[in-house]
Parts: C-alpha cells; structure tokens; sequence
C-alpha cells in the first residue's frame, strides 16, 4: 500500500512534466491523504498532486484517463465517512492550493472562489464589506469539500444547507471536459439543475474547482444564550415549539450532558452539565429582543433553567467555538479512540422520538456516547468513542449505529443529514431509495464510464 505501484510509473512521469515538484510520491505525503476523519483503515494514494488551475486539473484528469487511474478529490480532509480514502489507488488532487478568491459582488450578494479556498478565510476576506457566508461545519473546510458534501452547519435552520447557498460550479468531468453548471441569476428555468447534481456527489462524477455562493449581509444585532434542562426531551421539545411558533431562530443545538462535560474539560468553560440548548438569534435589535423573550418563555414551560447570554462579539464567538469543538472535546473522554460517527436526520416530528429512543441505547452501551446536533433541522450526531483493534468494541458500535440508521429511516429521515455518504454508508442507500438507486448508477455510468472518479464511494456501479 505504501510503495508506488510498477504500472504507475509512466503516469507519475507524465504528471511530474506537468507540475514538477507539485507531485510527490512520498511515503508521508501519500500517508497523511489516505486518511480522515473517520475510523476506517488508512489508504493512501500512489501519487498526490497540488493543481493552481482548472486548466491543470483538466491536464491531470486526462492524463489519469489515459492510463485508467483512479481520481480522488482532497479539500483539508475533514470528512468523516472516507470520502478521501484510495480504496483503489490512484491520484490524489490536493485542492488546496488552488485557494484564490476570484471575485466579491457586494451588490449581487455573492462570491466566486477557487475550491481550495476555506469558510473562515471567504468571511475573513469579506468581513470589511459587512458580509458573511454562513455555512459552518465544524472543520475550517474548503468550499469545494464542503459543496462536494453538501455540507451544513448550526446555521442551517436559518441559512440553509450548502445546498442551498452554491449558485454555480466549475467541474472538471471524466472526459477532462470543463463545465459551468449554471449563471449566476438567482434563478433559471433553462434545463436540468446541474448545480444540484454535483453538490453531495462526492468527487463521483467530476472534480469542483471553482464555487460561486450567495453571501448575507451581517445582522444589525446577535444574541447568543445557553439554556440547561432537565432532560434532553424538554431540550428539543423547546425547539420544536420555537420553530412551529414561527419564530425566526438562527441557531439551536442540544447538548446531551456527557458532551457538556467534555466541552467544559476541552474548552474550560463552566456551563451546567446538563442536557443543554445553545442558540441565537438574529435581526434588528428589537426582533433580537422579541424572539429571546418568547423563546425563553417556551424554555421554561419544557423545564429550562436561566439563561446565560453572550451579547458581545468575542463571548458570541467563545460559545460557537466551543460547539464546532464538540467533536474533538467527546475524543478526550476516552483516551486512544477514534470516532464512529451518527449524522442521521428526520423529520422534526418525529425527532423528540428518535432522540430519546437512542438515548436508550445510549444508556446501555459500554462505551461513552455524546450526543449532540442540529436540532432545529432534526439532524443529531452520535459519537461513539471505540478503539479501532479491539473488535467488541467495533461490533458494539456497529450495531449501535445500525439501530440508529434503521430507526431514522423508519421514520421517513435519511441515514445522513450532512456528512455524505463515502463508502461508510453505502449499505443504507437501497433502504432509503429504493428503485431510484438505478437512476443514480446510471447518472455515474453516464458521467464516468470508466469508473475513475473516486470509486468506491456514494453508488457501486452494480446493483
């Protein structure tokens, strides 16, 4: 796995003519982007390449054809259900470097960049101009990750999804063609929805090097609060009520209270360790004002306890921290694990259900198991802290997370509300599609006959 293979070496030739030292096949390199996130085994690639351009993706994408080599994408490597993994070899394109802000349209409320240009440094960039893109996974990913995973955020239950909020792409396809998937109108009605199409397909059907998105303007005012309660019912009861009463929340996450634990450990904050709702809220001073009053007021009839607010800037932002931290903090709580991770989604009526039948299964597993989402759009996440060897607690979490999927998907959800299906989540896929599996094989034939485009992940090519 970590040696180069023989049949490559024409193709390593030919790459290294086109980029130079902006190919490398060493041991380290090739190591840290075979892996990610998630639990599985590493797998590195035969090569690893840092494109500057579309037009050098196209060259790399040709050449990879011409000697039938697998392509894989590669933002920071963030992802956590082996998106990046080179489950078949192949070449890895390093995105990151192509990381320009190509162009800012104040009046048009929307911003074309490179893929390899990451949220924090998009909002960075446009902070002077009273500007923001909301979208914020918890990882600082590049754009074009985040738009290959249809990735989201605690701002989805206002902002929507990257779904949402990508007005257009530049793909590189199979055939080493270069597309734009739409203009830059708010809207068209002038064939089918590429956009879509790429957004959520993984690296599967062509490589995103360019992203254009719809940016905000910032809020007059913020209000930021964290609310305890007795029990995580009472918790996302809170926020169903808010959002079935109209009231235009920004953000609304619940914290079971072993994630609170491990957030104060992590992050040295001192909050309630309880079942916990952070949430905020945005608009005009006034409505700021209103919409606390009124959400405080559906807290306390589910059994919340006093409000601490952050009004200020830096408090704001210590708070949201802490919540992007969560994963990393729940890693502590058991030394030498890594993460099998739940990301399921349901309808909101059926989230109280859901939540509290896999706290359930929380109370009698062996291992520690967080748990913690975003509510307001009924995704939540399980952290289940396993070591990788030991093989009771694999299966353990393996049937926990079956339980988990099957139970969303009995209720009409979705086995992954924001991370992405890699190859970790193949298996639910016919449950949750059914015959409309087939069309998506088919769209991957159409796209990519030669099953080059990260392969392995999102489909198999048969049935």
């Amino acid at each position: 796995m970590n040696q180069v293979r023989e049949l490559d070496t024409t193709l390593v030739e030919a790459l290294r003519t086109l980029l130079g030292e902006r190919l490398s096949t060493s041991r380290g390199v090739r190591e840290h982007h075979g892996k990610d996130e998630s639990y599985y085994p590493y797998a590195p690639p035969d090569a690893v390449v840092f494109p500057h351009s579309t037009e050098e993706v196209r060259d790399i994408v040709n050449i990879c054809r011409l000697h039938r080599t697998p392509i894989i994408p590669f933002g920071v490597g963030t992802s956590l259900e082996g998106h990046v993994l080179a489950i078949h070899g192949g070449v890895c394109i390093d995105l990151s470097q192509m990381n320009q802000i190509l162009a800012v349209r104040e009046a048009d409320l929307d911003a074309s960049v490179q893929a390899g240009v990451t949220r924090k440094q998009l909002n960075e960039h446009i902070r002077h101009s009273g500007l923001m893109f909301p979208i914020d996974p918890g990882a600082d990913a590049t754009l074009g990750g985040m738009a290959a995973t249809r990735a989201s955020g605690t701002n989805a239950v206002r902002y929507g999804t990257m779904r949402e909020n990508v007005i257009a792409l530049t793909v590189v396809l199979a055939d080493g063609r270069v597309i734009k998937t739409a203009r830059r109108s708010r809207k068209s009605s002038a064939g089918y929805d590429l956009t879509r199409l790429f957004v959520g397909s993984e690296g599967t059907l062509g490589v995103i090097t360019e992203v254009t998105v719809r940016l905000y303007a910032i809020p007059e005012a913020m209000s930021a609060a964290v609310c305890s309660f007795k029990d995580i019912a009472g918790a996302v009861e809170t926020v169903i009520q808010t959002l079935q009463s109209g009231i235009p929340i920004a953000r609304c996450e619940a914290l079971c209270a072993t994630t609170m634990h491990a957030i104060n450990a992590y992050s040295r904050t001192n909050y309630t360790e309880q079942p916990t709702l952070f949430l905020e809220f945005h608009g005009t001073q006034a409505g700021v004002e209103e919409q606390a009053r009124l959400v405080q007021e559906i807290a306390h009839a589910n059994g919340g306890m006093a409000f601490q607010w952050a009004t200020r800037a830096e408090e704001r932002n210590k708070l949201w921290q802490a919540r992007h931290d969560a994963y990393f903090a729940c890693l502590q709580l058991r030394a030498g694990t890594r993460c099998v991770s739940t990301d399921v989604c349901v309808p909101i009526s059926r989230l109280i259900e859901c939540i509290v039948q896999t706290a359930g299964d929380i109370e009698r597993a062996s291992m520690p198991i967080p748990l913690f989402g975003h509510v307001g759009d009924g995704n939540f996440h399980c952290v289940i802290l396993v070591r990788p060897d030991n093989e009771a607690d694999m299966a353990e979490a393996k049937a926990f997370n079956e339980r988990v999927v099957n139970r969303a998907l009995d209720m009409e959800g979705t086995c992954t509300g924001e991370h992405g299906v890699g190859f970790g989540k193949m298996k639910w896929l016919p449950k949750e599609h059914g015959a409309a599996l087939d069309l998506m094989r088919a769209i991957k034939r159409a796209f990519d006959p030669g099953d080059l485009m990260n392969p392995g992940k999102v489909v198999s090519r048969e049935a």
